[in-house]
């Protein structure tokens, strides 16, 4: 897989994306029943990171993650546990859980699904106006389960899209919270900016 990998930059300590999201997407048209279509040229990832998220093919997973252990890293070498993004929609697979779990089993460390929790449903993001209150709607939403004995560690969170940023920053506050965390990295398979 061919990435372009880029620097991320946030309240976390440091974030690294593999590629962007899209390189175009074209109006083509409407359907027969009255939605836009389009064509979009997405770079290798944002291709495959397509499939998995709305095609269910997770035989992507492998691929994402081999390429996120190969590009990206090598930045976080210092990576005690990976916690998944938690998901904005319930689906029976989790395509994010899915890649932090295999990529936690290529760098040799314990992937946390569990931790990091969204207890509350949230409205949509696009009807938030503001950034802040976003970010502190999230924030609201989110839970720390502690899972982890003694210590302070630096944790990888794992997600699929950075697009704004409020999602990640909302997680990366509530981790920052917990005691037991020092730093806070990101790592996600495609950006929109």
């Amino acid at each position: 897989m061919e990435v372009d990998v880029k620097k991320i930059n946030g309240v976390w300590d440091l974030g690294y994306s593999l590629d962007k999201h899209t390189i175009s997407s074209t109006p083509i048209g409407y359907s027969d029943w009255g939605h836009m279509q389009y064509d979009t040229i997405r770079p290798e990832a944002g291709e495959a990171l397509f499939q998995l998220k709305y095609r269910s093919d997770y035989t992507q997973v492998s691929a994402i993650a081999s390429q996120m252990y190969k590009s990206i890293i090598e930045y976080f070498p210092f990576v005690s546990l990976i916690i998944p993004m938690p998901p904005s929609k319930q689906r029976v697979r989790q395509p994010v859980t899915e890649i932090a779990r295999e990529l936690g089993l290529l760098m040799s460390v314990p992937c946390f699904e569990g931790m990091l929790v969204k207890t509350i449903k949230t409205p949509e993001m696009k009807d938030i106006a503001s950034r802040e209150k976003k970010i502190q709607t999230l924030m609201d939403a989110f839970m720390i389960n502690d899972q982890l004995g003694e210590g302070v560690y630096d944790v990888l969170l794992v997600d699929d899209l950075f697009d704004t940023g409020s999602s990640l920053e909302a997680a990366t506050n509530v981790l920052r919270q917990y005691k037991k965390t020092r730093k806070v990295y990101v790592a996600t398979v495609t950006r929109k900016r």
